[in-house]
């Protein structure tokens, strides 16, 4: 049988986040969207969306990834969340059988004001 492998991640609100003021937060969430905006146009991000509820609200969002973890921890560098100290990205390598998850390309929204 043959298997795709992809990513999974997990970002998660680091323990010792800081706090922010909510024009750094609208800031911030927005240069996050950008970056992942970018990263799908590139190829290398599939999927992802908010959590919108956990255990404790420490998971705040899931990503799907073409690669390897080693791969993708740079991109999870340049998060601006991550780069602020606020979020880690946690990575799982997932195998589903070959074909069993498609993903269509699609727009990313680059700001909240393109969420609402």
């Amino acid at each position: 049988m043959e298997f795709d492998r992809f990513t999974i991640a997990l970002l998660v609100r680091r323990s010792d986040a800081p706090k922010f003021d909510s024009n750094t937060e609208d800031r911030l969430q927005d240069a996050h969207l950008a970056h992942l905006a970018q990263l799908h146009d590139g190829g290398p991000l599939l999927a992802a969306g908010p959590v919108l509820s956990g255990l404790d609200g420490s998971i705040r969002g899931l990503c799907i990834f073409r690669g390897s973890p080693e791969e993708l921890r740079a991109h999870a560098a340049t998060d601006p969340w991550v780069q602020a100290g606020y979020l880690e990205y946690q990575f799982y390598p997932w195998v589903v059988p070959a074909g069993a998850v498609q993903f269509s390309h699609t727009r990313f929204p680059r700001s909240s004001s393109e969420t609402a």
